[in-house]
């Protein structure tokens, strides 16, 4: 499903530790912004003639209150942002990434109870300024009380740095805080010939210290294994997608989201991550409007657009991960 208009930015990795985010450089800064220049026409086009075809399939498929009229000129759209960034390669994806878990698939829902959320992402390659195809898109978060499926046997509510010392591990390369092999919230899927994916799921919860997120890795020369998992790829791009403060505070004061109350909820302003994405300008928030044209609450479509260097290399083979959040 398809909903908005903006083009993602994201391109600051994790480090190996709980929160912290990589410092673009001058040099990186610079040519991050050389490139949604030169991208912008080509990423305003290519998002527009997305809006149309989903607002074409959304009104053919699912049923609208008459009194609502929404069209391609609706000003929820009055302006499209042409911002673009490079993924880093080759970084942390978390504790939580978990290769024997992910699944090739386009509804990742599984029985997680939440608001539905249909994912559309675009994937632009901005060394040609072109949408890219058969870019395997790799998405994970957690559920509506912040457990990750193969992590649920830990406390959401814990801070990482407490959670590992209690496992007697250390943070770093290789560390491994699984506790089974759930697969909900967890969904992998290739981007078609027009460069969009598109991928089922729920509104994500939150956890201690980190604001509503989801990772996304970008993959190519990928293969998989029979019952769907990676067998190996080549990286090329690793982050993270927010949502608005206004949107998460709606939803969160919803069930089952509003029973997580044993702790307070970070908000996109302190969290270290999303303020490393702002920093060059760009949004890092992904775009949602209501499934049914009314009240998000019965369910949303949320789009955006990953810029993505198609050259980067950096090999995964499924193995265990790194730390980071």
């Amino acid at each position: 499903m398809r909903a908005t208009s903006t083009l993602l930015t994201l391109g600051l990795a994790l480090s190996a530790f709980a929160h912290p985010h990589h410092e673009l450089s001058s040099r990186e800064l610079a040519q991050h912004q050389t490139i949604s220049k030169r991208c912008a026409a080509k990423a305003g086009a290519f998002t527009m003639a997305r809006k149309k075809r989903s607002l074409a399939k959304r009104q053919a498929v699912f049923p609208r209150d008459t009194s609502v009229n929404i069209t391609i000129e609706s000003p929820h759209y009055s302006t499209i942002q042409n911002d673009t960034c490079v993924l880093v390669p080759d970084v942390t994806a978390g504790p939580y990434v978990w290769p024997r878990s992910e699944t090739l698939r386009q509804d990742m829902s599984e029985d997680q109870a939440g608001i539905p959320l249909y994912l559309d992402i675009g994937v632009l390659d901005v060394n040609t300024c072109e949408p890219a195809s058969d870019v395997l898109l790799d998405l994970w978060h957690c559920n509506a009380t912040g457990s990750y499926s193969s992590f649920e046997g830990n406390d959401p509510n814990t801070p990482f740095e407490e959670l590992v010392a209690s496992k007697n591990l250390t943070i770093g390369p290789g560390l491994d805080l699984h506790t089974g092999d759930t697969t909900w919230l967890r969904g992998m899927w290739p981007t078609d010939g027009n460069g969009v994916m598109e991928m089922q799921t729920v509104f994500p919860g939150f956890y201690v210290e980190r604001t509503i997120h989801i990772h996304v890795q970008a993959h190519t020369s990928w293969s998989v294994r029979s019952n769907g998992t990676i067998v190996a790829s080549n990286i090329v791009s690793t982050g993270q997608i927010f949502f608005d403060e206004e949107l998460s505070e709606q939803i969160m004061a919803l069930e089952p989201y509003a029973s997580h109350t044993q702790i307070n909820r970070t908000t996109n302003d302190i969290d270290s991550i999303y303020a490393g994405e702002v920093v060059g300008g760009w949004n890092p928030t992904m775009q949602v409007e209501a499934l049914d044209g009314v009240d998000v609450k019965n369910g949303m479509v949320g789009y955006i657009t990953l810029g993505v260097n198609m050259t980067a290399t950096a090999s995964s083979g499924g193995g265990a991960p790194p730390g980071g959040a």
